[in-house]
């Protein structure tokens, strides 16, 4: 089904690094619950899925080919690459996940590879989408961005989502660790000192309990690795800016308690308002970019320009 992708891809075999495999059995563990959203990632992925469709409906259908969804999962992102025109390619490392998305999808082309070594040649695709965290969760970022930017053909675009690290999320995990773990982020004192003991415009990682080390990324970082793969950021916004008032832990939780819902459903609001803002972008957990890959100037000729009005709807 690759058709004149690149060669034939190699045996599906899980990547063998020691992060990676981890990686793999945790997501592996939770396919199965994968679509059962938390408060926290039914925002998120509200908020993702309107920039992703607004993108989407800005291009014209005449340069609707293909479109990769790199770490896919169980195949939000690339049902609706595939409902939006395109021939849509799936990949992520969880054999699982992969397995929920081809029932999901049994006409899209999903296969079984890491996003730092994507089976495809190059410039084959117009789009790729890269969301869920995936970028925070790869054993080197840098090379993962540089297979995007391979596989894109010029004035083709990237979508992506990762963890950002000056957040207001932050400011609570640190809180917590000060209060011995009051607010059940699972993360020590210790642990929080020794993972931001680097320079205030660099990454970190930090070792969650529920999903294992998770990159945060400064915006500076992220700008500097997508440069280097030959992209450049035309937008951005920030999630979960106005909702991180309130402690992530409370919103990991299968329902939020009653007093709670108002108050959130207020703060989610606020969210969508701020969320293409300069201080969405400064405070929130998740950053977003839409970034291009070369001289976009005839991929321009087939957009409509209409301004981004997600944040008002």
């Amino acid at each position: 089904m690759t058709g004149n992708l690149g060669p034939p891809t190699a045996p599906e075999t899980p990547p063998s690094a020691p992060r990676t495999a981890e990686i793999i059995r945790r997501f592996d563990a939770m396919a199965g619950s994968y679509d059962e959203l938390e408060p926290w990632y039914e925002h998120l992925y509200a908020r993702l899925h309107a920039i992703l469709g607004f993108e989407l409906a800005r291009t014209s259908v005449a340069t609707r080919r293909r479109a990769l969804d790199a770490g896919c999962g169980t195949g939000f992102q690339t049902a609706m690459l595939a409902g939006a025109g395109y021939a849509a390619h799936g990949v992520d490392v969880a054999g699982a996940a992969l397995a929920v998305a081809r029932a999901r999808l049994p006409a899209v082309a999903l296969t079984r590879a890491s996003v730092e070594a994507l089976p495809y040649r190059d410039g084959c695709f117009g789009a790729v989408v890269c969301l869920g965290s995936t970028l925070s969760f790869v054993e080197d970022p840098g090379r993962a961005l540089g297979e995007m930017g391979r596989v894109l053909h010029g004035g083709g675009w990237l979508l992506l989502e990762c963890e950002h690290k000056w957040s207001l999320d932050l400011a609570w995990m640190g809180a917590s660790a000060l209060l011995g773990g009051a607010l059940g982020y699972g993360v020590s004192l210790r642990a929080l000192r020794r993972a931001l003991a680097r320079p205030l415009g660099a990454s970190c990682v930090i070792d969650y309990p529920e999903y294992g080390p998770l990159r945060l990324f400064t915006r500076g970082e992220l700008a500097r690795l997508l440069g280097a793969a030959g992209l450049a950021v035309e937008r951005a916004w920030g999630v979960h800016s106005a909702t991180g008032l309130l402690p992530s832990t409370l919103l990991h939780r299968p329902r939020l308690p009653a007093p709670a819902r108002p108050l959130y459903a207020a703060l989610r609001a606020a969210d969508r308002w701020l969320e293409g803002t300069p201080l969405a972008r400064a405070l929130a957990s998740s950053y977003v970019v839409l970034a291009r890959k070369g001289n976009a100037a005839s991929e321009r000729q087939g957009r409509r320009a209409r301004p981004w009005r997600g944040a008002r709807r």
